[in-house]
């Protein structure tokens, strides 16, 4: 998996001295009964940022966005919006718009209808709502189907409707639960680029809920992974990616390969780690934090690593093994190889060429090796 990471240098609030966060939440916890769904979780989002709160099922990441929105209140901890404490305001109170993964859509009612409805609710003057939903609807590149019932689109354009909806009132904030997963996987990654530029345009704070990390990768300036109810790790794309701070956000975020194995070699500028299941030593050109003789994981990603036929000259970051499955995926080939101690290890390597002869095929024998600064070292 690429990182689509955002983040050019130009926007990184997160980084300014003195910055001040757009939404802060403090120490908030929610339970439900005896069940902890949201656990002591502090976390500071930027004005203009697309924030991701990624996790799998149960995680706690839609009970913290409805916390947001104020369909839940928390059982402890504060949460502030614009520096002002959310704790009483109603839903309709707060500068919030939420755009929920049904939609919702109002069956009976056009497209104009549909996007006009929270106006018409506000009491907003009819010769500006003509305006504001011409101008959305526009903006969504749904110009021409305003007299649309929802039923005569395509879910790809009634994600648009409701993302006009929910954007024509001009909240400061926009809570997105899941917002593409109805869709079909072509359509979800088109529309990923199309909520991207959206967002920019308008410069409205999102925060989106998903559990597809290539989703999160593609949208975020910043990522917030989630697991049973914490938040164990928040950076950029890139960040959570390349630097992951835990074994379980490492095998979360895309795949991976975990070798175990025990410090033997810790010095400021690199470590080395002794692999049973590569029979030798893995060599890392960077320092780690834990003590030594530690038990660690050494996390190569399957990208990172080179197949050949012929053995490294290095006798570190090594192993030989058995070409046991080949899975041809277009732009690249994903290889299964069975390690002389039996671990299977994932190598995905680039098609760059149309016709090679002398592709690497089931049953060979093969080495595998990377260099220094591909292992990530992490604890459980």
């Amino acid at each position: 998996m690429a990182s689509g990471a955002r983040n050019d240098g130009r926007f990184e609030p997160w980084k300014a001295p003195g910055a001040e966060p757009y939404i802060r939440i403090d120490r908030v916890t929610k339970k439900f009964g005896d069940f902890m769904a949201v656990n002591d979780v502090s976390l500071k989002i930027y004005k203009k940022e697309l924030f991701c709160l990624l996790g799998g099922s149960g995680c706690g990441k839609t009970t913290l966005l409805r916390m947001l929105a104020g369909f839940e209140e928390p059982t402890a901890g504060k949460i502030f919006i614009d520096g002002v404490d959310m704790a009483g305001i109603p839903p309709y109170e707060r500068p919030v718009n939420m755009m929920f993964q049904s939609y919702a859509l109002f069956p009976h009612m056009t497209v104009e209808q549909n996007v006009a409805f929270g106006l018409h609710q506000d009491k907003v003057p009819k010769s500006e709502i003509r305006q504001r939903v011409t101008e959305m609807l526009d903006m969504v590149k749904l110009g021409q189907f305003g007299k649309r019932k929802p039923h005569q689109l395509s879910g790809g354009q009634r994600q648009r409707v409701a993302l006009a909806r929910a954007l024509v009132k001009r909240p400061k904030l926009l809570l997105l639960d899941e917002p593409l997963g109805a869709l079909d996987k072509k359509l979800r990654e088109h529309t990923q680029f199309e909520l991207v530029n959206l967002q920019e345009q308008l410069g409205v704070t999102f925060v989106v809920v998903t559990h597809d990390q290539e989703e999160a990768m593609t949208l975020s300036t910043r990522i917030g992974v989630m697991n049973a109810g914490e938040i164990v790790q928040v950076g950029t794309p890139s960040e959570i990616y390349e630097y992951p701070n835990s074994k379980f956000v490492a095998e979360f975020i895309g795949s991976v390969n975990m070798f175990e194995g025990r410090l033997i070699e810790d010095e400021p500028g690199h470590v080395r780690i002794h692999c049973p299941d590569l029979d030798g030593n893995v060599y890392v050109d960077h320092g780690v934090s834990s003590p030594p003789g530690a038990v660690v994981f050494a996390a190569v990603r399957p990208e990172k690593i080179v197949l050949s036929r012929d053995k490294p000259a290095s006798a570190d970051n090594m192993a030989h093994g058995i070409v046991k499955e080949i899975a041809y995926m277009g732009d690249m080939s994903t290889y299964l190889v069975r390690l002389d101690s039996g671990k299977m290890a994932r190598v995905t390597q680039p098609n760059t060429w149309r016709h090679a002869d002398d592709r690497i095929t089931w049953e060979e024998p093969v080495y595998l090796n990377w260099h220094p600064s591909s292992p990530v070292v992490v604890s459980e």
